[in-house]
């Protein structure tokens, strides 16, 4: 099969590799009908997550057609259309049970590196390096699916797949980023960046209740499609300092809740910002913090920090005095994506939500390496690339 095979930072190929094949009773094989670059995959792109090898295959944003089952799947069969969760879990272990399906204690094969990383192991991820498992990822013709009686959901309905795909990942990222943000009715949500994420993010929040969602970048068409959504939007390239301008506009008080849909590469003008760029560069830091920074200045006393943004390593320079002072509340961590799977579908069905309106580009699988330059230099005012296989 096709599949966008890794070979370096800034490398990317389309290559022929061996079909995948069930190895679990527990596995499927999926037919990938569409699939996504997601903002974090810019990260391995740009070379800031480890353990990645030659010839790893990308992408955990993917939906398509069962094309085989193992001996233990009973709720699917051959022909069934499901989107994937980028995120696998066992669906018995105690975080899994309890709904936290990004901790799964048994998906990753690769625990004891994560653990001495981490201090514990996570769940395993698609497309995502090693140290998420090794997992082939779903930018490629056919996926291997584990766990496959836990992860995907059936789409029985005439839905479009540009319609349903973002529930493998960064539909119910921004549900449960806007969530931990603890936002209550006619709250004020502050959002860096606007990327896929944060424009999911905005409609999310007013579907939460929030009176008022303030969305901050520089690039203008993603300034614009905010404010189309709702948003009051911040051009941070063009105000003198981001905290004051957010504590001016609620009234010196500061946003509710502040949510980072960013990460580790993130920009600024501050001398700061410019600092943190430059460590990352020498290698004498992993993860640039500017926004995190921001967001604990901005934040009003008693107001939560929603990280939705990866970041991967260790932080410099955090401002933690301020955040206890504060008495501020910081939630992050990767997405329990099936806990949503079904109240966002039917979401969709009832037409609430259309995550579609982020698509900027359409592409073959071919043209997946284009589609990262794309992305990542947001060339022809790309916000969102969907592939077809």
């Amino acid at each position: 099969m096709r599949a966008l095979c890794w070979h370096g930072k800034n490398d990317v190929r389309v290559d022929t590799v061996p079909d995948p094949k069930i190895l679990n009773p527990r596995d499927a094989i999926v037919k990938i009908t569409a699939t996504a670059i997601c903002g974090s995959d810019l990260h391995i792109y740009n070379g800031f997550i480890p353990t990645m090898e030659r010839g790893d295959i990308l992408g955990h944003e993917f939906m398509g057609e069962i094309v085989e089952v193992g001996g233990e799947v009973k709720n699917l069969k051959k022909g069934d259309r499901v989107v994937v969760p980028f995120t696998i879990s066992c669906g018995h272990c105690s975080y899994c049970e309890d709904t936290l399906f990004s901790l799964c204690d048994n998906s990753n094969p690769n625990a004891a590196m994560q653990e001495e990383v981490y201090g514990a192991s996570t769940a395993a991820l698609y497309g995502y390096s090693h140290l998420f498992g090794g997992y082939a990822g779903g930018q490629a013709q056919y996926a291997r699916v584990p766990y496959a009686d836990v992860g995907p959901i059936k789409i029985e309905s005439d839905l479009s797949n540009e319609q349903v795909l973002f529930l493998s990942d960064i539909l119910p990222t921004a549900w449960m980023g806007v969530e931990n943000a603890h936002i209550k009715p006619g709250g004020t949500l502050a959002i860096w960046g606007c990327g896929p994420v944060a424009q999911l993010a905005i409609k999310c929040a007013f579907l939460q209740g929030a009176g008022r969602v303030i969305a901050l970048d520089h690039i203008p068409e993603r300034l614009e499609l905010a404010r189309q959504s709702g948003a009051e939007v911040i051009d941070y390239t063009k105000v003198d300092n981001v905290t004051a301008t957010l504590k001016e506009m609620t009234g010196g008080r500061g946003p509710d809740g502040c949510m980072d849909s960013v990460g580790l590469e993130a920009h600024g003008t501050s001398v700061d910002a410019v600092m943190d760029k430059t460590k990352q560069v020498m290698r004498l830091a992993s993860d640039r913090i500017h926004v995190l920074r921001e967001m604990v200045m901005a934040c009003r006393k008693g107001g939560s920090l929603s990280v939705v943004g990866v970041y991967g390593g260790i932080i410099d320079a955090f401002p933690m005095g301020a955040a206890f002072s504060k008495g501020l509340n910081i939630t992050g961590g990767q997405t329990h994506v099936q806990r949503y799977l079904n109240p966002l579908l039917e979401r969709i069905q009832k037409g609430e939500l259309d995550p579609s309106f982020i698509i900027t580009h359409r592409l073959p699988l071919e043209q997946a390496p284009e589609g990262y330059s794309m992305f990542k230099e947001k060339r022809d005012k790309c916000i969102k690339v969907v592939l077809t296989p």
